[in-house]
């Protein structure tokens, strides 16, 4: 894990302040409350495919390996490509980030914007790896 000071944290932080800012979400944050959803219901619901998976992070982190089925898509491409992320109430949708800070971010701002099937999963991919739970190559 890295510590929250390094170049790669901090240039997350901005392209989420410049990705909020820009009105590529609308909205202020609020309270994150009922949106996190368990690493282990996240890991049955990817499996069972009753959700779609997104991870977030950006592709130097895929590049470590991603969970298999999951979608990728950096949250640093998420304003220009919504159009990816699925919007009907009835087909939930999850993100997934590193440790949850962004994917919880995303979730509410994507709220704001309409979205109501957007959960974040709770722990992130680094505790998906912390478990030795599957990983691989991304696409």
């Amino acid at each position: 894990m890295q510590p929250a000071h390094t170049p790669a944290v901090s240039r997350r932080r901005l392209l989420l302040s410049l990705a909020l800012a820009s009105g590529a979400f609308a909205g202020s944050a609020r309270a994150a409350g009922d949106e996190a959803l368990p690493l282990e219901a996240a890991r049955d619901a990817l499996a069972s495919g009753r959700a779609v998976v997104i991870d977030i992070r950006e592709p130097d982190e895929h590049a470590r390996g991603v969970a298999p089925g999951m979608r990728l898509l950096p949250m640093s491409q998420i304003g220009q490509r919504l159009a990816e992320i699925p919007k009907d109430p009835k087909q939930p949708v999850l993100l997934v980030c590193n440790t949850q800070n962004r994917s919880r971010a995303t979730a509410q701002a994507l709220r704001e914007r309409g979205w109501s099937n957007v959960r974040y999963v709770a722990g992130g991919m680094s505790e998906w790896a912390r478990r030795g739970w599957p990983l691989v190559a991304p696409r």
